[in-house]
């Protein structure tokens, strides 16, 4: 991600990224262009995107995908690469939403330091948020984030063969579910 070097106010950024044709993260000032991925990293995120549409069915809770932003308090607005709101709330605007209880990330090379880091650290101040997943393109390799109590985080990782499990919406799923499909 590079940044355009100069403060801009969550107004204008919303502005800007209403009519730009590339997608933009906002993050306290700084606004970040979105870098294109690989096929993999499409196929990984389709994969996981049918898994969530048959599980969750005609349930409360949505499913979206990285075209819909993730929005605290104008700190910050994220282009998760797949998330779940059950939040009625998160209903009345459809480009931003602001109660996910999961947000998966697939990640690439370019961003894997960002969002195993400081995005997670600033996805931790939404209160909904129960469970952070990110997905390796390279090897079948998942790391599922819970938060068990309030600020305590545990962390599970997925190899080859294991059974995925996101608690926060009840869904159990082979890992090589993820990765069908995808070239070498």
């Amino acid at each position: 991600m590079v940044a355009i070097p100069h403060y801009i106010s969550p107004e204008d950024y919303l502005d800007i990224e209403r009519d730009s044709p590339i997608r933009h993260e906002y993050q306290r000032g700084l606004v970040y262009a979105m870098a294109g991925g690989p096929d993999n990293h499409d196929r990984i995120a389709l994969n996981l995107l049918t898994l969530l549409n048959l599980h969750l069915g005609d349930s409360e809770c949505r499913f979206h995908s990285g075209n819909v932003k993730v929005n605290y308090n104008d700190e910050f607005y994220y282009y998760p690469d797949a998330f779940v709101t059950c939040d009625r709330r998160d209903r009345d605007d459809r480009y931003i939403k602001r109660y996910p209880k999961l947000i998966v990330e697939v990640l690439l090379t370019s961003t894997e330091q960002f969002d195993s880091g400081k995005k997670f650290e600033d996805y931790q101040q939404l209160e909904s948020l129960e469970e952070y997943v990110l997905i390796s393109q390279t090897t079948q390799w998942v790391e599922c984030r819970r938060l068990n109590a309030p600020g305590l985080w545990e962390t599970v990782i997925y190899r080859p063969g294991d059974e995925v499990r996101l608690n926060s919406i009840d869904l159990e799923f082979a890992i090589a579910d993820l990765y069908r499909g995808l070239d070498p």
